[in-house]
């Protein structure tokens, strides 16, 4: 099963710059052949796999709404908007740590649970799609934070960073420049968070 993730992620094109084998060290011995930790991990790549799908859907429909469709052909206003990345350098740190990890994932789907709400207005035509994405994300974030109180896990809380709700824009332009720029970021967000329970479950 390791081998063919790894198979589907060359052929899925990601590449991250992560140096994800820095964690063969990490003090994971007691849990990585745990049957609760191994479901732990497995549950939540198929719905990290699964909201990843729904965040590319939204993505086709920005781009195809807005025709906003490829970042270098934004980067100038990006500068402008202030749009930051969700944090997850715990994730690939030479002093990895499996509950700051999954601390800093489960953070970060709350906080880009927020962040979705302006798709409500930008996207009035798609509710359902951004509802059910909300909820996957909240979801996960409970369940992540479920499972490492029953593992056993320290729960850690890292300083806010990273997305929150859309402020008031100059143009409507800016707000679906910045939507695009949060889909973007989370679909990031999301392969990291992936990589990273397909590395562990792969121990």
């Amino acid at each position: 099963m390791c081998f063919l993730t790894r198979v589907l992620a060359l052929l899925l094109g990601v590449t991250l710059w992560a140096p994800w084998w820095v964690l063969h060290g990490a003090p994971l011995a007691e849990l990585s052949g745990d049957q609760d930790f191994q479901l732990f991990l497995q549950r939540n790549l198929e719905f990290t796999r699964k909201i990843k799908g729904d965040v590319a859907v939204l993505q086709r429909v920005v781009c195809d709404t807005f025709q906003l469709c490829k970042e270098e052909e934004l980067l100038l206003v990006r500068q402008d908007l202030g749009i930051v990345q969700a944090p997850l350098e715990q994730c690939h740190s030479r002093t990895f740590q499996a509950e700051a990890c999954f601390s800093q994932i489960r953070d970060g789907l709350r906080a880009y649970h927020g962040s979705l709400a302006a798709f409500l207005e930008l996207l009035p035509g798609h509710t359902g799609l951004v509802e059910t994405l909300q909820l996957d994300a909240a979801n996960l974030s409970s369940n992540i934070q479920q499972q490492m109180e029953d593992l056993g896990l320290a729960t850690v809380t890292y300083p806010t960073e990273g997305p929150g709700p859309l402020p008031a824009f100059s143009s409507r332009f800016h707000h679906q420049v910045s939507g695009f720029f949060i889909l973007a970021n989370f679909q990031r967000f999301l392969e990291t968070a992936y990589r990273a329970l397909r590395h562990l479950a792969c121990l």
